[in-house]
């Protein structure tokens, strides 16, 4: 994700943004992780944000957000944002990267004070398959009992490993788009051959939840795709069946990105959403009062 300090919409920088390196708890051992806060120092704010990057479950940093991040927080400074690492599947496959998001929620709600948070409202948020890892630690959640989630906002998430929409399958006319989309497909696949070498994981609800039969009670949803992107079908169904359970969801496909910036995929449902996202928080934050279910 690129810098957009002068893009149409975007928010600017709040002068006092603050960053802190932190260390957090994962599933089996120690993550790395940033903080991200605008505002008064001392106020503890309602609502954090815990965000999974992208890469294909196989790479991708924390600092890939970085830019993104310190514009989520300088458009709402009542919002902190946590962005935490987890195990790659280079390491270890699934489920390690899950159950580290998972593990990363539970202490987050017990080191509040190191947050600059209340502890009030916990979303969760992440883009391709940092989306898949927000969307599986809300079934996870509420399968385990907690913590309990205000929302979750899925960006241009990854959740078909078995690659059978439409869209995946489906090339665009246009030269450049369809090479970008072989791309993105042929990137997806091969992240996927590493996350789930053992192919009767494809089917777990943890690694596919756009085939999971249980999904209610979970929190809403903003799902977020773009025009001309081999995901955007498996976003649009998924929210489709939250919808059909009950679960209050805004699904939204965005404009084609553009191809000509560096990173104009992730960019255009990135920033060019990021005033829809924080108001988002905002919105589930006010319909939900703290512990309501």
């Amino acid at each position: 994700m690129g810098s957009h300090a002068a893009t149409p919409g975007v928010p600017e920088l709040a002068t006092d943004l603050v960053l802190r390196e932190l260390e957090v708890k994962g599933a089996e051992g120690v993550l790395a992780a940033r903080l991200y806060q605008a505002g008064p120092a001392a106020s503890k704010r309602d609502t954090l944000v815990v965000f999974f990057h992208g890469g294909g479950f196989t790479c991708g940093s924390i600092d890939e957000a970085d830019d993104f991040l310190c514009r989520l927080v300088s458009a709402d400074p009542r919002q902190v944002a946590l962005a935490p690492a987890y195990t790659l599947a280079t390491e270890r496959p699934f489920p390690a990267a899950v159950e580290d998001a998972h593990a990363v929620l539970l202490w987050a709600k017990k080191n509040k004070a190191k947050l600059a948070w209340s502890g009030k409202r916990l979303v969760v948020a992440g883009i391709e398959a940092g989306a898949n890892l927000a969307a599986v630690v809300s079934l996870m959640a509420r399968d385990r009992g907690g913590p309990l989630l205000t929302g979750q906002v899925l960006i241009m998430p990854m959740l078909d490993p078995g690659l059978s929409t439409c869209s995946m399958r489906e090339m665009p006319a246009c030269p450049d788009k369809a090479a970008l989309a072989d791309k993105v497909a042929g990137t997806c696949a091969a992240g996927y051959r590493g996350y789930l070498p053992n192919a009767a994981d494809r089917t777990h609800p943890y690694a596919s939840p756009l085939q999971s039969s249980r999904l209610k009670n979970l929190p809403p949803a903003l799902i977020l795709s773009a025009e001309d992107d081999p995901l955007r079908d498996e976003a649009e169904q998924y929210g489709a069946k939250l919808i059909k359970c009950g679960i209050t969801t805004t699904v939204r496909r965005l404009p084609p990105p553009p191809l000509e910036q560096p990173g104009g995929r992730n960019d255009c449902a990135c920033y060019y959403a990021l005033n829809e996202i924080a108001a988002f928080i905002r919105g589930v934050d006010e319909e939900s009062p703290p512990g309501d279910k």
